[in-house]
């Protein structure tokens, strides 16, 4: 089997990496243009360390940056020490890293040259926003204490997502995680971050939202103090935990949110709380019922021992007899008293009877009296009569029909004992 390989010019001998290298580097340090240079931009990203100050110098508008170093012995002969967000025009000279095949400014001198840009874009974003109230402290919600179910919005490329799941498995076990995949670096990061935080919004399982990613410069971060973004984060129906970065400087992502920490796993840990740490809790507070319950027993136990001392120190059987005497002498007293009443009510009730019976009208016609009656009703007079009337006259025992055939005395008034 033959191989067919392009037509190609084979060089006798080939450049190794350091040779290549060590050519470029002759060719930009003695350029007279790069040995001294003046440089403007913005200050993105500045750390200190022993050897000298490193920071990120960058031209926003065309997206172009480059790496700066400031010696620990030039540090006392700058005008302006550089710091993040500041305009500065800068002197140096290009000097080129053979062991990271990079170059960088080797910077002599900083003079300030107004607010950067970004950072002035960032400022009057804030200002406008906070007018807004999307800043302030009523509009944060408190994180549940105990969820069920947290989503994460970062990276999945990202140290920052393995650092929140060994947090969350390590301190709540059991817990439900929601991953809503985005990017956090990038001109497409904005709007991936917007609609992860949405993406949760509608499955609305999660208690509460972690927006993550791990450390970077200043401008990887821009994503971050998007308006997009914050308002996503503003107006995110689920509380907001923002754990980005390391940087030293807050965020328009960080002040939006309910809570933010500085990295990813303090953002974990404020997620949720330490399930050792609740066991160590109710174990305390077990220990404080139960000896709680063991005071309450000991002082009810002294309490009836002192009543029973008391109660053997009582004559009882003498005191029970004596409220048994006084109990029937009162007994004897409510017997007679009731007698006595129905007594006199029996009376009471005879005269009455008795009064009644006097006026009984069947009683009065027994004694030899009567009643006549004729068509109109009980004669009481000789004119009611008239003759040829018929008469009814009642008797004590029986009635009688008579016939009017005279009428006598009509004018005086007769005698009963004459009827």
């Amino acid at each position: 089997m033959t191989s067919k390989l392009p037509n190609l010019l084979v060089p006798d001998s080939a450049l190794s990496v350091a040779d290549l290298t060590a050519y470029i580097q002759s060719l930009i340090e003695q350029d007279d243009q790069l040995r001294q240079v003046w440089l403007t931009g913005e200050v993105s990203s500045a750390t200190r360390y022993r050897s000298g100050l490193f920071f990120t110098l960058q031209d926003p508008a065309a997206k172009a940056v480059i790496q700066c170093v400031v010696w620990s012995s030039q540090l006392h002969k700058l005008t302006t020490i550089p710091a993040p967000g500041e305009q500065l025009i800068v002197l140096g000279r290009v000097h080129v890293q053979p062991h990271r095949g990079s170059y960088q400014l080797v910077v002599w001198q900083a003079l300030p040259g107004g607010e950067g840009l970004r950072a002035l874009r960032s400022r009057q974003l804030k200002d406008r926003l906070e007018a807004e109230g999307l800043f302030d402290v009523d509009r944060k919600r408190p994180i549940p204490s105990h969820p069920q179910t947290v989503a994460v919005v970062t990276s999945p490329q990202a140290a920052a997502w393995g650092d929140i799941q060994r947090t969350l498995k390590r301190r709540y076990p059991g817990l439900r995680v929601l991953f809503s995949p985005a990017l956090v670096q990038g001109d497409q990061a904005p709007s991936a971050i917007v609609n992860a935080i949405r993406r949760v919004e509608r499955d609305g399982r999660a208690d509460v939202l972690i927006l993550s990613r791990g450390g970077g410069a200043i401008e990887d971060m821009a994503c971050f103090n998007d308006e997009n973004v914050v308002r996503a984060i503003a107006n995110c129906s689920i509380p907001v935990i923002a754990g980005i970065g390391h940087q030293r400087d807050e965020s328009l992502a960080d002040l939006a949110a309910d809570v933010f920490a500085h990295t990813p796993t303090a953002a974990a840990e404020q997620a949720v709380p330490c399930l050792a740490d609740l066991y160590e809790i109710h174990l305390e507070r077990s220990e404080a019922l139960s000896s709680a319950m063991a005071r309450y027993m000991m002082i009810a136990q002294d309490r009836l021992v002192g009543l029973r001392d008391r109660m053997s120190r009582l004559k009882l059987d003498r005191a029970l007899k004596q409220e048994m005497q006084v109990v029937s002498w009162l007994q004897q007293r409510l017997i007679h008293s009731t007698q006595r009443r129905f007594q006199s009510a029996s009376q009471h009730c005879q005269m009455l009877q008795e009064k009644l019976t006097t006026l009984d009208p069947q009683a009065v016609l027994q004694r030899g009296y009567a009643v006549v009656r004729s068509a109109k009703g009980i004669v009481r007079s000789a004119k009611d009569v008239k003759i040829g009337d018929n008469l009814t006259i009642q008797l004590g025992q029986g009635e009688i029909e008579v016939y009017v055939n005279s009428v006598l005395n009509t004018s005086a008034q007769p005698n009963p004992e004459q009827l």
